[in-house]
């Protein structure tokens, strides 16, 4: 007589084993996302940068113009406090989402790959902290002008202000894709010049009139161009141009799909 071999009794499972489901929002959490803000707001050299740094250039550069109007009235020493806003914001975000080249080379990246942290995640998360830090440069900058006697309508700040901070996204995004781009020990002297370079073409550190004429043509191509022309638009009162929408758009689609296409050839990598 064949015997039959006995079914495996299945082991219960304990009420104090660790839930295995996978997390809501593939990890993106508050928690996280605090940890990441908290390492970011204790690099030094990232806070001289982005909120020290812009606030001095305003002192430098700005105060001396004290008493200059735009042919609408405005002040002048207005227009260089909100175009060293948009500096302070795309060099606080580009600086976030560039850390992404440091936690690559020391493998915390491919660490975090063996968490229920899904990459996704991780990546809004980077965009966030890019974002928050970059509306804190705002902030800065904007405090800064205003106890240095600039006086502005109110609109004139808050819509300023969101135009350099949402504007910035265009910046995360930069920040991101250079960050999968180039190693870790270059990133910083990469990004540095580069910055400078757009700021100075899009309009930031002179207006763009002053430039030659073929200059001011290569300007609007550039990726600081849209976020400038509207974040200064509620100050001069030129109205919205479609040109620097469009600018902002292209550039944004531009960075994220590259950003994407390299991350997801990072996360491929066993």
């Amino acid at each position: 007589m064949t015997t039959l071999p006995a079914t495996p009794t299945p082991t219960p499972v304990r009420a104090d084993e660790p839930d295995r489901r996978l997390p809501a929002l593939g990890g993106f959490s508050p928690g996280v996302l605090l940890i990441e803000l908290r390492r970011v707001l204790r690099n030094r050299r990232t806070l001289a940068f982005t909120l020290i740094m812009p606030g001095v250039f305003f002192l430098i550069f700005g105060l001396p113009q004290g008493g200059q109007n735009l042919d609408n009235g405005r002040p002048v020493t207005a227009y260089v406090m909100i175009s060293l806003a948009v500096y302070a914001a795309m060099v606080a975000t580009t600086s976030a989402g560039g850390a992404v080249a440091t936690e690559r080379a020391l493998g915390w990246s491919r660490q975090l790959r063996l968490t229920p942290l899904r990459p996704t995640a991780y990546v809004a998360t980077k965009l966030v902290t890019a974002m928050t830090l970059g509306l804190l440069a705002v902030v800065v900058e904007f405090a800064v002008g205003a106890v240095a006697g600039v006086r502005i309508p109110a609109y004139v700040w808050l819509l300023s202000g969101l135009a350099a901070w949402i504007g910035s996204l265009v910046f995360a995004a930069f920040g991101l894709f250079i960050g999968y781009l180039v190693p870790a020990e270059n990133v910083m002297q990469f990004i540095g010049p580069i910055l400078a370079i757009l700021a100075m073409f899009g309009g930031l550190f002179v207006p763009v009139e002053v430039l030659p004429h073929v200059l001011q043509q290569v300007a609007k191509f550039t990726p600081v161009y849209g976020m400038g022309e509207l974040s200064r638009a509620p100050l001069t009162g030129d109205g919205v141009s479609m040109a620097g929408v469009a600018n902002m758009v292209f550039w944004a689609l531009v960075f994220g799909v590259g950003a994407a296409r390299l991350f997801r050839r990072d996360t491929a990598r066993v």
